[in-house]
Formats: structure tokens, C-alpha cells, sequence
């Protein structure tokens, strides 16, 4: 079964109930993961005036989740196994973009790739990489 956006940002908000309320959305599947999208809110910021670290860490998060669902359908138990981040430049106070990618897909567990940017800019302003693991077969 093939997932969309709209489905992905569904599931995601009915399992993790906290992203309903940061407006969290998959904007567009892609060919090899998702673009996601995070708007911004001023609770995000962070003393020195800029987006905090754990705002980029949860979207980076949410992101490879939905890559994995949109390469493998519903699969809800997949989790979180490794989460690498590094923050680059200063984010813009703006929404948040992320483009998760599926690196290598195993049997057991998923790599992911993520490039976060600020909407307007093409600038990288943090990068992640992950590890999700996967539910035995028969146990989704």
C-alpha cells in the first residue's frame, strides 16, 4: 500500500499525539524518503535568539519515521534505533524544512539520511543521520 503525504502526516499525529499541536506535516513523498515540514512557533526559540536544538532533533526524528513509512507502508512499532545530528549554521526564525532519505534498507533496520533548512533558504542548517529498527516480521 502506498502512503501519502496526508496519510503519513495522519498516522504520525494519531500515534504521537504531540505532533497534532507543533502542526508537524509531511508535505511530499518523494522517490527515495519525504519532505516534512515544521512551522515556526516562538516557543522554538532558544536563549540567543535562535530555533533550540531538541525543535531540530524532534523534526530530524519524525522525518526518518515517515521515510520509513513511505517506503514500507503502515508500519507504526518501527523505532527509533540511532539518532546522529549536527548543527550547522544558525536557522532562521521560519518553518522548518526536512528531507529525510532511505540510505539502505535491511531486514532488520533502516539508515536514514536528513537535511534540515529554513523555509527561503537552500542552506543546510543541520544534518542528521539514524537508525530506525524494525518490528519482527508478523509483529507490525
Amino acid at each position: 500500500m502506498t502512503l501519502t503525504a496526508a496519510n503519513l502526516t495522519a498516522i504520525i499525529r494519531e500515534g504521537v499525539p504531540a505532533s497534532e499541536g507543533s502542526g508537524f506535516c509531511v508535505e511530499q513523498v518523494e522517490p527515495d524518503g519525504v519532505l516534512c515540514r515544521l512551522p515556526f512557533n516562538a516557543q522554538q526559540i532558544r536563549p540567543g535568539g535562535t530555533l533550540s536544538g531538541p525543535t531540530m532533533m524532534t523534526l530530524a526524528d519524525a522525518a526518518m519515521y515517515a521515510a520509513v513509512m513511505a517506503r514500507m507502508g503502515r508500519l507504526e512499532m518501527a523505532v527509533t534505533q540511532n539518532l546522529n545530528i549536527n548543527f550547522l549554521r544558525r536557522p532562521a526564525l521560519a518553518d522548518l524544512l526536512a528531507r529525510a532519505s532511505v540510505l539502505k534498507l535491511g531486514r532488520r533496520t533502516v539508515v536514514l539520511d536528513v537535511k534540515i533548512f529554513s523555509e527561503g533558504s537552500p542552506d543546510v542548517v543541520a544534518h542528521a543521520t539514524g537508525t530506525y529498527s524494525l518490528p519482527p516480521a508478523g509483529r507490525e
